[in-house]
């Protein structure tokens, strides 16, 4: 869906128009005039979350039929099967945007569009199922919540039910880290060592630091974000660091501590060079997260020329 100048209202007028609802921390919907930058902005931005949250099922999914008992496999397959939806909440958000969700798909397994740096990290032991549900979907609610507040209505408005389903995420992974540590050493010695592997990984989920990050200020300005990365990353860390004394375990990094001053913790800088890597398709697991994607995609291309068929039949029946 695209909007065109209505007639008589100058160009003027509509950035006036356009400037001011953002101002007035009112909502942009669709229909409305919107900047070429904002929209472009926009799908970049859904797009990747969207792709973040198809991709994100791998690495869990992968721990379906291998989860310990008939609850935790429920419960693993709800999880999964919610991401799915929040896929396709963002989609639709996009294709408001003028967008197409087929098209979106071929950029992500292309390589023109990007997804969540954290989805390339393997899952190498039944610990990291709990640990990404804590510290993965809870570094996702410190960076979602705010988007329940974006200057685009559909974006916002899907992340209201993504952020609620994203908290219970975070519950079940800290739930179950928490019935590990009260097991053997064994499985306590695989909780650390999973919450060691990816907690920089979380850190380096907020994207790059604010002084080399070439579309936070635009995207500050355009309210379609409420705060930097750096925010972010600092409050995740806030948040972070009573549960991790509750659970018993620690953060791999020597510079964390308190700092009376600032009423928050110091921490250490992420590798940023290993950042670089993830994110230009050298992690770890890349080629097997888009050659899996791809795969589902091409499979798929029955069920939507059926979809697309029916739907047609349907409208020239009515």
């Amino acid at each position: 869906m695209t909007t065109s100048q209505p007639a008589g209202v100058s160009e003027a007028d509509l950035e006036h128009l356009f400037d001011r609802t953002i101002a007035d921390d009112a909502r942009i919907e669709p229909r409305d005039w919107m900047p070429d930058g904002y929209r472009k902005t926009l799908i970049r931005q859904v797009a990747q979350h969207a792709h973040s949250e198809i991709i994100g099922m791998q690495p869990e999914g992968n721990w379906l039929t291998r989860a310990p008992s008939l609850r935790r496999k429920a419960i693993l397959m709800a999880k999964v099967q919610d991401e799915a939806g929040h896929g396709l909440y963002l989609y639709s958000a996009a294709e408001t945007l003028g967008a197409d969700r087929v098209d979106l798909t071929v950029k992500l397994i292309e390589g023109k569009q990007k997804y969540s740096s954290i989805f390339n990290y393997p899952t190498l032991t039944y610990a990291d199922v709990g640990t990404i549900g804590w510290l993965v979907d809870g570094a996702a609610i410190c960076n979602q919540v705010p988007l329940c507040r974006s200057s685009f209505g559909p974006y916002a408005r899907a992340m209201i039910r993504v952020c609620k389903e994203e908290s219970f995420h975070q519950r079940q992974g800290y739930e179950l880290l928490a019935t590990m540590m009260r097991g053997t050493d064994e499985q306590r010695a695989m909780v650390q060592e999973s919450v060691n592997r990816w907690w920089w990984p979380a850190l380096m989920m907020f994207g790059p630091p604010d002084d080399k990050s070439p579309n936070t200020e635009q995207s500050m300005q355009w309210k379609i974000k409420r705060h930097t990365n750096d925010e972010l990353r600092q409050r995740f860390v806030d948040m972070s660091m009573p549960q991790a004394k509750a659970l018993g375990v620690t953060f791999p990094d020597p510079d964390l501590a308190w700092n009376e001053e600032r009423g928050s913790y110091d921490f250490g800088e992420p590798d940023w060079n290993e950042f670089t890597e993830v994110i230009t398709g050298n992690g770890a697991a890349n080629a097997e997260r888009i050659a899996n994607r791809r795969a589902a995609h091409e499979d798929g291309v029955w069920v939507r020329e059926a979809a697309m068929a029916f739907a047609a039949r349907n409208e020239e029946t009515n």
